[in-house]
């Protein structure tokens, strides 16, 4: 009897994993369909990286948050800047349509995600295969430490794409007090990445996904059409899930590791960051990064949440002309 039980539960457990594999498989080619890539792929090193670029002018590369895609500039930010540079949006390596950085394992039981340094590695090549060179190299959130990571890897390089300057919008800079909770433990975990990731990316309703994307804003809200543009929906497809997860879940020994080279900056960086941020704390990343970069300013918007390029576009418009100007670039 106690075989037979086992056996319709391994069964049972069977049917229930392929159910949701295949769920999940069709809803990520239904997101890919309702969201297909707005840009162009330029091939490197292990892979492809899908990018939007427009303009003339100084280069500026964008570099978008966790869980997002290069759309969150496509929504306004990048139409706003066009006119005097050459501004390139990037996915991010493993999100939106770019594949990840070469040597990360991408099974569904592995850990392991790319560091900033990953990111940039990958990113660099691709901006080199596109000519771009002194850019201002722009980064929201998530992407505000691979903006950084940039301008460090520049410390040891010789190179056309070294960052000229750096403007972070809410950006991580900084290690953080404790953990960040059970969302990146688990997803970020073994067990997570193979059992957990194939049941949200099967099941969870597209509503969850814009409420989250929306508490992005408070306390202020997503301008309209923003959600839709998006497609946050992406972030669902399970080797996008498991690839963000991994990347932040991984992420502070790195931060600690760089924090050591802030000092030896000496490029111009911009910093918008709401005071109101509960995502990316003001107090623990842009108040303790201008105490150790010398080449660093801030500017402290009152009462603006985690998405201050959207809340107060002309704020971060203005902090890409003053890291443009600092630069010579302008």
């Amino acid at each position: 009897m106690a075989l037979k039980a086992i056996t319709l539960t391994a069964v049972a457990l069977g049917l229930g994993a392929v159910l949701t594999a295949c769920t999940a498989t069709q809803r990520a080619e239904r997101i890919e369909a309702a969201y297909p890539p707005v840009g162009q792929f330029i091939n490197v090193t292990g892979g492809r990286v899908h990018y939007v670029q427009a303009g003339q002018g100084p280069d500026v590369i964008l570099l978008h948050g966790a869980g997002g895609n290069l759309r969150d500039y496509t929504f306004s930010l990048m139409d706003q800047l066009t006119d005097r540079y050459r501004v390139t949006a990037f996915d991010r390596p493993g999100l939106g349509y770019t594949d990840r950085a070469p040597g990360t394992p991408t099974g569904p039981f592995a850990t392991k995600g790319e560091s900033p340094n990953d990111q940039v590695a990958m990113l660099r090549e691709a901006a080199t295969a596109l000519n771009i060179t002194d850019p201002v190299v722009v980064g929201h959130s998530f992407g505000g430490i691979v903006a950084m990571a940039w301008g460090t890897t520049s410390l040891t390089q010789d190179d056309p794409t070294n960052a000229a300057a750096i403007v972070t919008f809410a950006g991580v800079s900084m290690p953080w007090p404790g953990g960040l909770g059970a969302y990146y433990s688990v997803n970020g975990s073994a067990l997570g990445g193979g059992l957990v990731i194939p049941l949200i990316s099967a099941f969870t309703p597209q509503s969850t996904v814009d409420s989250v994307v929306a508490e992005t804003f408070a306390p202020q809200s997503a301008p309209e059409g923003y959600i839709d543009h998006l497609g946050g929906e992406l972030a669902l497809r399970e080797r996008t899930f498991r690839a963000n997860a991994r990347q932040v879940n991984t992420l502070r020994p790195f931060v600690v590791e760089m924090t050591q080279l802030y000092p030896q900056l000496t490029i111009p960086v911009e910093i918008i960051h709401g005071t109101a941020d509960n995502t990316v704390p003001i107090h623990v990343h842009a108040e303790e990064l201008i105490k150790i970069v010398p080449s660093a300013n801030l500017v402290r918007l009152d009462g603006v949440g985690h998405q201050p390029h959207h809340s107060n576009e002309p704020e971060a418009i203005a902090a890409i002309d003053r890291a443009a100007a600092r630069a010579g670039l302008r």
